[in-house]
């Protein structure tokens, strides 16, 4: 799932079935957004949160430094 490749090529990698590598794909997924791990180390960001420089240097950040949410590619 890092690398982007598809779970034939991971399969292939790793010499699992593609069942093989999708059955664990689905447990770590349960996994990392299951209620413990997911309360514990998710945090989102607060009004406070201070912005990196390298993002506000982006010359397309004057278009987004008011925007407080974006669903679907809408920013509102």
């Amino acid at each position: 799932c890092v690398t982007g490749l598809s779970s034939q090529h991971v399969a292939e990698r790793f010499q699992h079935s593609p069942g093989t590598i999708t059955r664990y794909f689905k447990a770590m997924l349960a996994f990392f957004s299951g209620g413990q791990f997911y309360a514990s180390q998710v945090q989102f960001p607060t009004n406070n949160t201070p912005i990196s420089t390298m993002i506000t240097s982006d010359p397309c950040f004057q278009f987004f430094q008011d925007c407080i949410g974006a669903v679907n590619g809408t920013h509102i």
